[in-house]
């Protein structure tokens, strides 16, 4: 079945033949819709009646098609045309990734930032319950701007029961052209329970990965004979020679993992595709860490290099630590990594023991509120201590725990201190509104950190305050001699760092400054030894966290570096670090009020909601992670279902009343406002200047206007509007006010002032601003009803969240609709809800943290 240029398949023009294959033909078409060009394979008629290649065919749309990741294929739609199913993708421009291995092996390097995105992909799909089961190089594609994208998943199986389809039936791999079942060429990839017929998880497509990272780097096949039955022969019981016996170089750390990639034992390999990606991610920094030769302090311990590893193979992150040299040999050596931690949720504080094995640690499990827990290296199981809920502080050398009680806010808030037997007992209160603690090593004193009004204030010991900031300490630790306190702070309650100091007081309160920049609350503590303090920092790029360690203004070193985000909770005393590692995403929910089921509308790693058009069929959002770039990338999606479509950079800020234009802010300095066209058209610079950025904004209902909460230059918050016709903006209200939400006829504003209170203000001026009675503290208005009766508001940290409609003229308020995710394992906040003036559709953004607890040990000789 050829089809002619020109031909249209639904809104998709045909515009050239691009190959064939067993599964279909593959045509460059237009999308007349969204003006793009597109992939469209086409199943002829002649083969759908064909069950099994329907049915792959099939397969390969519904389950690619769940899946958004920069290394995926992206699919676009579906559809028939003269009875012949059709699936539309995103179009490449490149070649295979064996189309580029018959040019020879890669260099390590390139092997390397293959590998990286490929696991990355898989990742995705894996935690979407998707396994390949088909991996090899003819379905890995090299974009002409060097990106990997994963093909082909004709043969893929869905391993989540929700997703309501069976597990597909093992079928080896055949290539283009051939009948199914016949096993030619490609089997070299399958794994060893493929070989079987045994059933496949995850692990199977870790098992092929690692075959086609052999051949990345050697050129030569991991399992190969002279028959398909030799070669599956080879899979079951023959090891693949050592890359670097090919005449390659290969570096250690790398030989490890693809030796890691393909046990024969399912259960030997890596758990998870996001793990490997993990150590990939460490070794793709190896040849920068490693011209920067680091001493461990003299005072550390020496013990065996190679520890067996529990729970996680973490060995490519060895090879990012960079080589850490002994003083008098110059040797290099590796940390090893323990993960202690494996369940769904977050740890945010944790402690050694006095005997260095006892791990004391706060965390939230599947939802749960925080508890503490106890651990054990090499231990996979963890116990609660059954105390209400709180985080650990410190823990005194005779066994004494200091935790905080009910703290408001797990990361950032203060509790109740008090003082509990590791050995176990009842909490003794101590002090209010703390923070965090240190012991003083007499186990008798405590160095605290106390909310006094908006300040914080450091005293040591309790009731004698040596410092005190309008910043925000996020971490302090005692020395080992008891006369200093290291201390790291930010200039600004945040969860996302900012400029601040890393260095210690001592007792008289003395600031000794050995670190200043950019800082993350990534932890610290002093060395064994109490010479330096060791702490961890982010890299320019962010994907990293590098730790340093430092004894005087200007002599810092480097203990190692992992990708991030990680966070140094405590130092033993023979120099392991115990550290968390966590996992951030933002991610959109949208659904109808009173209805039973939500949908996930996020697109890649961290979609921050900013709008919904007024009938509730598009969502205008942000991504402003990885996946956003550095300058973030703002996107609209149908909430009915359908691929996002991407506007162009920057962040979302409004959505026009007629849909046509997105109002979103660049990552300039000072940012200036822009209109991106949703459909056909050029983007907007709106003429206005003097502004140090923009917090919020949407349009007046006659879409002629906008408003906007911004602050000038040197300036508190105010609320604006701006004609788009021209002129300048004009304040609206006094400063320290915000603007959230118009009138249906956009007469009037809603301000909310510093005091919380709310109050309506004219647009054009004239009578006075009228206070709203009853306003519920800590309320932030979201929308105005469509008939001008109520405001929607939202209030802040709570989870599950809720949308209340309150009442201006009665001054009531009601619940409207409740906000959670089914999942509340690691979600920190709920945050960015936005309602329709009906009160029908809504969305909202929540952010999930995920962490786990693991060890640093470089050992001794």
């Amino acid at each position: 079945m050829s089809i002619a240029p020109g031909t249209r398949l639904g809104p998709y023009e045909v515009v050239s033949p691009l190959g064939a294959g067993g599964m279909g033909e593959v045509y460059r078409a237009k999308d007349t819709r969204l003006k793009r060009d597109v992939a469209v394979k086409i199943l002829p008629a002649s083969l759908s009646s064909d069950p099994e290649r329907l049915r792959r065919f099939e397969l390969e749309a519904e389950t690619a098609g769940r899946l958004n990741h920069p290394n995926i294929l992206a699919i676009y739609d579906i559809g028939m045309h003269d009875d012949a199913p059709y699936v539309v993708s995103e179009l490449l421009e490149g070649e295979t990734l064996r189309d580029r291995l018959s040019e020879g092996p890669l260099g390590p390097r390139r092997a390397i930032e293959y590998a990286r995105e490929l696991a990355s992909g898989l990742a995705a799909a894996h935690e979407k319950g998707i396994v390949h089961r088909d991996l090899k190089p003819e379905n890995v594609f090299v974009t002409t701007d060097g990106r990997i994208k994963i093909l082909d998943f004709g043969l893929a199986k869905l391993t989540q029961p929700d997703f309501g389809m069976s597990g597909a039936t093992n079928l080896p791999t055949v290539p283009p052209g051939t009948e199914p079942g016949v096993v030619l060429g490609t089997v070299g990839y399958m794994s060893p329970e493929q070989v079987r017929g045994a059933p496949v998880d995850h692990r199977s497509d870790v098992f092929s990965f690692g075959a086609i990272l052999y051949e990345m780097l050697t050129g030569a096949r991991a399992f190969r004979g002279d028959s398909a039955v030799e070669t599956m022969n080879a899979i079951l019981k023959e090891e693949p020679p050592e890359p670097s016996e090919s005449g390659r170089r290969v570096p250690p750390g790398l030989e490890r993992i693809v030796r890691h990639c393909v046990e024969k034992n399912p259960a030997l390999r890596f758990q998870s595709a996001r793990d490997l990606a993990f150590d990939l991610e460490s070794l793709s920094e190896t040849s920068s860490a490693a011209r920067t030769r680091v001493l461990p302090s003299p005072s550390a311990r020496r013990r065996g290099l190679f520890p067996v590893l529990a729970g996680l193979a973490l060995l490519g992150i060895a090879a990012a630590a960079g080589y850490l040299a002994g003083a008098r040999t110059g040797r290099p050596r590796f940390p090893t990594f323990q993960r202690l931690t494996f369940q769904n949720g977050t740890v945010f504080f944790a402690r050694f023991g006095p005997d260095g094995q006892t791990i004391v640690y706060s965390a939230s499990w599947d939802g749960a509120p925080y508890q503490l827990f106890s651990t054990r290296p090499g231990s996979a199981e963890s116990r609660t201590l059954g105390l209400p809920p709180a985080y650990i502080a410190s823990i005194s050398g005779d066994g004494e725990m200091a935790v905080v009680l009910n703290p408001t806010d797990v990361a950032l808030g203060a509790g109740t201190l008090a003082r509990v037997p590791l050995a176990g007992g009842a909490p003794r209160p101590i002090l209010q509104d703390v923070r965090l603690a240190s012991w003083a090593p007499d186990g008798k004193n405590l160095a605290v950190t106390r909310m006094v009004g908006r300040r914080q204030r450091v005293e040591f010991p309790v009731g004698k305050p040596i410092y005190e900031t309008e910043g925000f300490v996020n971490d302090l630790r005692v020395s080992p001699d008891g006369n200093r306190i290291a201390i790291e702070e930010t200039l600004a309650h945040t969860y996302t760092g900012g400029t601040g100091w890393i260095g210690f007081l001592d007792r008289a309160g003395k600031r000794t400054t050995l670190y200043t920049g950019w800082v993350r609350n990534c932890g610290l503590d002093w060395s064994p030894d109490g010479r330096e303090v060791w702490f961890a920092i982010p890299d320019p790029s962010g994907a990293f966290r590098d730790f340093l360690a430092s004894s005087r203004p200007g002599t810092t070193r480097t203990l190692m570096r992992v990708p991030g985000p990680v966070t140094i909770q405590d130092v033993s005393r023979d120099g392991r670090i115990l550290f968390t590692r966590e996992s951030a995403r933002l991610s959109a929910r949208f659904g109808a009020v009173g209805g039973k089921t939500e949908r996930t509308l996020s697109w890649l790693d961290e979609s921050l909601v900013a709008d919904l058009s007024r009938d509730g069929r598009f969502l205008l959002f942000s991504e402003v992670g990885g996946g956003g770039g550095s300058r973030g990338a703002v996107y609209l999606r149908p909430t009915g279902g359908g691929d996002a479509v991407r506007l162009g950079e920057g962040f979302a800020l409004a959505l026009s009343p007629d849909g046509t234009w997105a109002l979103t802010m660049d990552a300039s300095t000072p940012p200036r406002l822009i209109l991106l066209p949703a459909g056909v058209g050029q983007p907007k610079s709106l003429p206005i200047a003097g502004f140090e950025t923009y917090y919020f904004a949407r349009w007046l209902p006659d879409g002629k206007r906008i408003f906007f909460n911004a602050n000038p230059a040197g300036r508190a918050i105010r609320c604006h509007v701006l004609d788009l016709a021209g002129g300048a903006p004009r304040a609206i209200g006094p400063e320290g006010a915000s603007c959230r939400a118009s009138s249906p006829d956009g007469k009037l504003l809603a301000l909310t002032a510093a005091d919380q209170s709310l109050s309506l203000y004219p647009v054009d001026g004239g009578s006075p601003a009228r206070p709203v009675p009853g306003w519920p503290a800590g309320a932030t208005p979201i929308q105005w009803s469509a008939d001008g009766a109520a405001l929607f508001y939202a209030l802040s940290s709570d989870i599950p969240g809720e949308i209340h409609r309150f009442d201006l003229a009665t001054g009531r308020s009601q619940v409207w609709q409740q906000l959670a995710p089914g999942d509340l394992g690691g979600v920190q906040t709920i945050t960015s809800p936005v309602i329709t003036p009906d009160g029908q559709i809504y969305a909202y953004t929540f952010a999930r943290l995920l962490g786990d607890l693991y060890v640093a040990d470089w050992g001794s000789r």
